[in-house]
């Protein structure tokens, strides 16, 4: 039998219980008037936080003025009058912190920094080191990050997160790049933990046709679309899948490869190594083997210099283009009988030079679908997985600074 406590230790647990119990309710309350903060994009007085959380007159203002003290809230001073007493005015510090995305390409890397308010501070684009390994070429990234820093006076400790993505198979969970077929031996790379190492900041890492949807769901063509697919056609090909506003990925983070679709059975038994069947029929490697002379265009125009050939009635051009909008067509196709979406946006630099071949495109597909599916062209063009960077970025920075005042 387990002695009673002692009268004298049970009152001390007792008033342990009472004084932790108000700093719990404390935070959660700071948590709330953070979030109505945050859901407002401009100025907000303290009679708008009382509506917003449900809170008393009093608490609101003692917890604003520890926001205002944190320095994740600014006291903007009084406002103009509406018939009674002037309102203080206040609005979230969207310079309290900062969120960074990477794009990582087979040819470009795009960078791009921004505040807590997802307004871009700073952009650019770089030739990504592909003749480097993997960690070398990362930290050549990081280089080029921490430069983007310095010309923003954006410092390290104000670094939140980090979203990256990356043009291959991702373990989400570990931030491992199992396999990215368009970059040289990378083969389980530590992706997301050689980044933190970098940053000291958390880093996301996801496959870069997610963070296209992603982006354009959120600023692009699939805005209001939450079950839709985004189809990638540049060096490698790919696709993305939204079904109910989250990101479908797969049991082996697989979901959305479509380079490695079949595209008849006169390729069954051929062996299409790390790039697969679409891929090596569809891909731009393939479209420039039908137009030998495209090589000889130069590399960031070369497709377009095709597409004006085929619109002057060039027959080897047209040829070329159409044979690849027809398999890109079945693929968007057994997409839509998969997934029944209610958008598929193409994008890439097959479309972005090219963007006349969505028609096509869509013809084949909805010659194939059952229920006719709206194939339009990427309204962020290349930057969408650099603006889904950002979001996944803003997202989990918003939580940690939740997080930070729960606690």
């Amino acid at each position: 039998m387990v002695p009673p406590r002692p009268a004298a230790h049970r009152a001390r647990r007792k008033s342990a219980a009472a004084v932790l119990q108000p700093a719990e309710v404390r935070g959660a309350n700071l948590d709330r008037v953070l979030a109505a903060a945050l859901d407002h994009d401009g100025p907000f007085t303290r009679g708008e936080l009382i509506s917003a959380t449900g809170l008393s007159a009093p608490t609101v203002g003692s917890l604003a003025t520890d926001l205002i003290r944190l320095d994740l809230v600014r006291d903007l001073g009084t406002g103009p009058s509406r018939g009674g007493r002037r309102p203080s005015l206040m609005e979230f510090n969207a310079r309290y912190g900062f969120v960074a995305s990477i794009d990582i390409g087979p040819t470009r890397t795009r960078l791009a920094l921004a505040d807590l308010r997802h307004q871009q501070l700073a952009h650019r684009v770089v030739n990504t080191p592909t003749s480097m390994p993997p960690r070398e070429l990362l930290g050549q990234i990081v280089c080029e990050v921490q430069a983007l820093m310095t010309d923003t006076q954006v410092t390290h400790d104000r670094l939140l997160t980090v979203g990256v993505g990356a043009p291959g198979v991702v373990d989400e969970e570990t931030g491992v790049v199992v396999v990215a077929p368009n970059l040289a031996d990378w083969h389980n790379v530590p992706m997301r933990q050689v980044l933190q190492d970098a940053f000291r900041a958390p880093v996301l890492v996801e496959n870069d046709v997610n963070l296209a949807i992603l982006g354009e769901h959120w600023r692009g063509a699939a805005q209001g679309h939450d079950t839709c697919a985004f189809i990638f056609v540049g060096t490698g090909i790919g696709a993305a899948v939204l079904i109910d506003g989250q990101l479908h990925r797969g049991h082996h983070f697989m979901a959305g490869e479509i380079g490695f679709m079949c595209m008849g059975p006169q390729f069954v038994d051929v062996d299409f190594g790390e790039h697969g069947c679409l891929e090596t029929v569809a891909g731009l490697h393939a479209l420039a083997a039908r137009v030998p002379r495209a090589v000889e265009q130069h590399p960031a125009t070369w497709i377009s210099a095709v597409a004006e050939a085929a619109d002057r009635g060039d027959p080897e051009s047209r040829t070329a283009l159409l044979e690849t909008a027809r398999f890109i067509g079945i693929a968007a196709a057994n997409v839509a009988a998969v997934v029944d979406p209610s958008l598929i946006v193409l994008g890439g630099a097959l479309f972005a030079q090219a963007p006349r071949l969505v028609e096509a495109v869509s013809s084949v597909a909805q010659s194939f679908s059952r229920a006719p599916v709206p194939v339009v062209l990427s309204a962020l063009d290349k930057e969408a997985p650099l603006w889904g960077g950002l979001l996944i970025a803003l997202t989990a920075a918003r939580d940690r600074l939740r997080k930070e005042l729960r606690t």
